[in-house]
């Protein structure tokens, strides 16, 4: 089986109590786990805690594991308040159901950007107030540091991702290597 790496690689230093990674955009469907000097449980998710009955990594066996399909939108309006409002073009639809972490990132204009978010609520009815695409409610906080509040025209590529973070929790001291990647050939 083949690997091409798809960002950058992160590392956890484990041992017997649980670590976290940073936040992670997810880009393929596939992370490849890679336990040093000790085994490791590893869990993965919006906030995840690793605990002995998670999934477990051999220090003599590299693991690849399936994170499903990676999830995007072009994001065609933000608004910005105590909660993000976040639009969709008109037609597409939102690949993120309530509870997903998300990050915004938008190009050129770095105020509006965020990360590890949570979707609040996804609203897909016709119309609604004059809008036609799909908006979503995110659980972030741009009242302060983002430009105003805007529609159709930011002028620039914005982009709503899926992300996660990775807990490791070692049987000792040790490392966990995190990787994401295609794969080609068997998994």
């Amino acid at each position: 089986m083949a690997h091409n790496p798809v960002g950058i690689c992160t590392s956890i230093t484990t041992s017997t109590s649980t670590a976290q990674s940073t936040v992670f955009s997810h880009q393929t469907p596939y992370l490849r786990v890679v336990a040093v000097s000790a085994d490791a449980h590893v869990a993965i998710g919006t906030n995840p805690i690793a605990t002995p009955s998670g999934y477990f990594v051999s220090q003599s066996q590299p693991e690849v594991i399936s994170l499903g399909k990676p999830m995007a939108q072009r994001v065609t309006g933000i608004t910005t308040g105590s909660t993000t409002t976040i639009d969709f073009p008109e037609g597409t639809g939102s690949p993120f159901a309530v509870g997903d972490a998300v990050q915004l990132t938008v190009t050129g204009q770095s105020g509006y950007d965020f990360s590890n978010k949570i979707v609040l609520s996804v609203n897909d009815s016709s119309g609604v107030a004059g809008y036609f695409g799909t908006r979503i409610v995110v659980d972030a906080d741009t009242s302060s540091g983002a430009p105003s509040p805007t529609r159709d025209g930011l002028g620039t590529y914005a982009e709503l991702r899926g992300n996660f973070k990775v807990a490791a929790l070692g049987t000792g001291s040790g490392k966990v290597y995190l990787q994401q990647v295609q794969i080609s050939g068997a998994v």
